[in-house]
């Protein structure tokens, strides 16, 4: 695809702003995290109900979206980490059962509340349960903190996560990752690309696609293993940049079928856009998209593997 200085432009200014606001978001503190990943959690199940009513040509009860995106959000809850606690009130322990509950309430009012109930888009809606509020509780758990303060010294070098002393350290390296990915996969599809990776998403390119990975896998591993070096300064430089990369690779991949999932979901509800969030980006599934698969990718490996 010809490369377009306007579009590219566009895409630029929108991208700083929204860089801005997530940065602010992941590095403030742990309250300004939850509440990101929670307006993120209700603007992508709003999308991806207006997706599923184009795909599904019905409509869905009020309630059914709101006992769908509360019930979510109590799995997000149940993520939740020591951190997220005021006096002693944690609420991974506290919340998550009263709001399972209010969600599930809302689903049993909006099936009653509905005339005739569509299995296969209630079935659909459903999934959206791992698709969207697993990924972002995924998210909360992986904003660790607590490990560091309770491990003593000799033991952090067992295992390299506990080397990580900033708990907004994996959800930046991700996002980070998928940023770069993208820019790094357009420009490199702009300049080089002729062979079309997928019907589902015409546009993209083998060679952006695989540009992009590359260049990503690189550029996020050095500046992280930097990043990670400054803090913990005491252990080998290898050892602890490894894995930076292998989570940054994991990003970009998953990202890349992250993004044609959703292409999928928009191309069956023929639109070109899930909204309008953000000239030149879409709506929050558009922005989002690379990192719903993303992060249960990342999450697998560094709970599993680290």
């Amino acid at each position: 695809m010809a490369f377009n200085l306007k579009t590219f432009k566009t895409r630029a200014v929108t991208a700083i702003i929204f860089a801005a606001i997530m940065l602010a978001g992941l590095l403030w503190n742990q309250w300004s995290f939850l509440i990101l990943i929670s307006i993120i959690h209700f603007g992508c199940w709003r999308e991806y109900f207006k997706l599923l009513e184009k795909i599904h040509k019905t409509s869905y009860h009020w309630l059914t979206w709101f006992g769908f995106i509360v019930f979510g959000f109590a799995i997000i809850l149940r993520f939740c980490g020591n951190q997220f606690q005021i006096d002693g009130y944690r609420l991974q322990e506290k919340l998550p059962i009263p709001v399972s509950v209010v969600g599930v309430g809302m689903l049993v009012l909006g099936i009653f509340a509905t005339k005739k109930i569509d299995i296969r888009a209630f079935g659909s809606a459903a999934l959206g349960l791992l698709y969207i509020s697993m990924t972002w509780g995924m998210m909360a758990g992986l904003y660790i903190s607590e490990v560091i303060e309770s491990t003593p010294i000799p033991d952090i070098v067992n295992n390299v996560i506990y080397n990580i002393s900033k708990p907004w350290f994996i959800p930046l390296l991700i996002v980070c990752s998928i940023w770069i990915n993208d820019t790094m996969a357009y420009i490199v599809g702009s300049l080089v690309g002729k062979r079309p990776l997928s019907k589902i998403s015409p546009k993209k390119t083998w060679e952006g696609t695989i540009g992009g990975i590359i260049l990503a896998t690189i550029t996020t591993g050095l500046i992280f293993s930097n990043i990670n070096a400054g803090i913990v300064r005491s252990y080998s430089f290898e050892f602890l940049t490894t894995p930076l990369y292998i989570i940054a690779a994991i990003a970009a991949i998953f990202g890349t079928f992250g993004d044609l999932l959703e292409s999928k979901l928009k191309r069956m509800a023929g639109v070109k856009d899930s909204g309008n969030l953000m000239p030149g980006h879409g709506g929050f599934l558009d922005r989002f998209d690379s990192l719903l698969l993303a992060i249960p990718a990342v999450w697998v490996y560094v709970y599993y593997f680290l």
